[in-house]
């Protein structure tokens, strides 16, 4: 998954509109009370799953990609809700997954990783248990887990690793490399994991059984392993690892001991005083490290870890891959991060975290760019240039959080620049750039000159802020009001992605004044619903004309709101029930906001006092 999948899925608090909320922070509530559950499938076919469950399906990037059958999401936008839900249900309840299409996508090592396609009715039905089974399997995850997690994304677990570095003496790092990770998981230990989680309902088990079992095309049935393109893989992923994430973090991080400490520190102090080996996991997906203080530590760590995947979850480490590294020395390699410890000036200020782009990532940027600038040579054309933008803001919003970014990027555009020179010597690139929405808010401070491909502003290579990634809260979660409070107390900014998601889209005949000042009223308004002070989504995002078009309103910035899409629709509502319903949990001054918008529209104020 990218970081931009990442971004878009912040803060899913689309549970609420299909009243699944509760639900789902009762099945985290009592999963962090060490409860068990056997009656999971009627929640799974409930129709108010389903629906969400094809929403999601929806706005992923694979919802065109085709299985077997050669049915895309188009297949499910064909039928009507009753249908969806009936035959989602009728599939579930003599389950046979068709056999999933191979399929393999080459790594930059030169080889090639194999993934099996579903079908699309297929991911709907994994997406329908996944809504259910995550909240159960949350309350049970460790907060140094962060792949594929709600809410938590690669920054988190780099922001975590120069945490370590910079406020510990914990330099030795151990990485191991599992062999064929995905091709080698034991089907029955991952079954047996969720039993322990507290997942037993026998007819889910059997679903899930049936899915890890999916025939391959032009394969034997497989025995071991999971799917990687599955909707659940990254779920069964952290299920399995979880067992080893607690069991490094017993060691010594989540160490119980006789006596009652106040502060963490006391603690730490004390147990360093022990023959226990101080060591700390970072972990994403089946990408780990773990840290320590000590090459002899670091060693009897190594031999453990391997030994405990060995015996525990029957899983080998590539001893070619795996290896032990004193950051004080060497960079070791994380989520294209290089990682070091560095000396702040003398021994006794200590050492601080210093990163930049892992060298073979680096390389790889410099190859993309070169082939990108050499296609546009060839055809010059405004699909490309967006494709090259798209690509200079995905590996910015990516790299910032290395504190060498910006040289890294310098050296990028030096070993490029020939190319980018001739397109400048072709004129068909050239110096009369404009600024944009994307460019104040992500290029801001850039003094250079703008330059300007097929009418398209490029946004510059070698120009990018780092940005010190903050640890997450391991109270953020979206299975709680608090934890969903905390999620919306942190989205004060507005990504790029955001504003690149916004420009984009089918406006048809609207003005160019509109579309930029709808893009700039998000901003303004700090990517909050105007009436209830919700922070939205992208795709939740309407812009609402304050005077209406058909009276007179114009489409300047002053006559703009930006507004949750679902609450649009109630401002031109003559369902009065409907918004009366809607608005039950709405402040005083969302309602008054609410009624200054209809009374502009010429439509009657509503009078909140029938509310209930």
């Amino acid at each position: 998954m990218t970081e931009h999948q990442i971004k878009k899925k912040i803060v899913q608090c689309n549970n609420e509109n299909y009243e699944q909320q509760e639900i789902l922070d009762e099945l985290y509530k009592r999963s962090s009370e060490g409860r068990y559950f056997d009656k999971l499938y009627e929640f799974i076919i409930s129709e108010d799953n389903i629906v969400k469950a094809y929403r999601t399906i929806k706005s992923n990037t694979g919802r065109k990609t085709k299985g077997i059958n050669g049915h895309t999401i188009k297949y499910l936008e064909n039928l009507s809700k009753d249908m969806l839900v009936n035959i989602t249900r009728q599939k579930l309840s003599n389950y046979k997954p068709n056999p999933v299409r191979r399929v393999f996508m080459p790594k930059s090592n030169g080889k090639q990783i194999p993934l099996g396609i579903p079908t699309i009715e297929d991911r709907l039905v994994e997406q329908c248990i996944l809504q259910i089974l995550e909240p159960i399997c949350e309350a049970k995850f460790h907060k140094s887990s962060f792949g594929f997690r709600p809410n938590r994304s690669t920054h988190h677990a780099i922001a975590r690793c120069q945490h370590i570095i910079n406020h510990s003496k914990n330099h030795f790092v151990v990485d191991v490399d599992v062999e064929g990770f995905f091709d080698n998981v034991n089907h029955g230990k991952l079954m047996k994991q969720l039993w322990t989680i507290g997942i037993r309902d026998k007819r889910v088990l059997c679903i899930i059984s049936k899915i890890l079992k999916t025939e391959i095309i032009g394969e034997v049935t497989p025995t071991k392993g999971i799917p990687q393109a599955g909707i659940l893989s990254s779920l069964f992923t952290n299920v399995v690892l979880n067992e080893l994430d607690w069991w490094i973090s017993n060691q010594w991080e989540t160490k119980s001991t006789n006596n009652k400490y106040t502060q963490p520190s006391s603690k730490i102090k004390s147990m360093n005083n022990s023959k226990l080996k101080p060591c700390y996991i970072v972990r994403y997906a089946d990408d780990f490290k773990i840290f320590t203080d000590s090459r002899t530590n670091a060693k009897k760590i190594f031999i453990a870890t391997k030994l405990w995947l060995n015996d525990r979850l029957g899983l080998e480490i590539s001893d070619e891959k795996s290896k032990i590294t004193n950051l004080r020395k060497n960079g070791s390699d994380f989520l294209g991060i290089r990682l070091r410890a560095v000396s702040k000036g003398t021994s006794q200020l200590g050492y601080v975290s210093q990163s930049k782009i892992e060298p073979k990532r680096k390389s790889k940027i410099i190859k993309v760019y070169k082939s990108k600038l050499k296609d546009i040579r060839k055809y010059p054309s405004m699909d490309k240039v967006k494709n090259l933008n798209r690509f200079t803001l995905g590996i910015h919003n990516y790299y910032k959080v290395a504190t060498d970014v910006r040289k890294d990027f310098n050296d990028i555009m030096h070993l490029i620049y020939g190319k980018y020179k001739r397109l400048k010597a072709k004129r068909i690139i050239i110096g009369k750039g404009t600024e944009n929405e994307i460019l104040k808010s992500f290029y801001k401070g850039y003094n250079g000159v703008l330059d300007k491909c097929c009418n398209i502003t490029l946004y510059p290579i070698p120009y990018v802020h780092f940005n010190k990634p903050t640890q997450i809260n391991p109270e953020v979660t979206p299975y709680t009001e608090m934890g969903r409070r905390r999620i919306h107390n942190t989205l004060t900014a507005i990504s790029v992605f955001e504003l690149e998601a916004l420009r984009e889209g089918n406006f048809g005949s609207r003005s160019v004044e509109y579309i930029d000042n709808r893009i700039a009223k998000f901003v303004g308004q700090d990517g909050k619903c105007y009436i209830t002070g919700i922070r939205l989504l992208t795709q939740e995002v309407h812009c609402h004309h304050i005077v209406p078009v058909k009276l007179g309103g114009t489409d300047k910035y002053d006559n703009l709101v930006v507004v949750h899409k679902e609450v649009h629709k109630l401002i031109h509502s003559t369902d009065i029930n409907k918004i009366l319903k809607s608005a039950k949990d709405w402040t005083i001054k969302a309602r008054l906001k609410f009624n200054q918008l209809r009374k502009e529209a010429n439509l009657e104020p509503i009078d909140f006092k029938l509310v209930a």
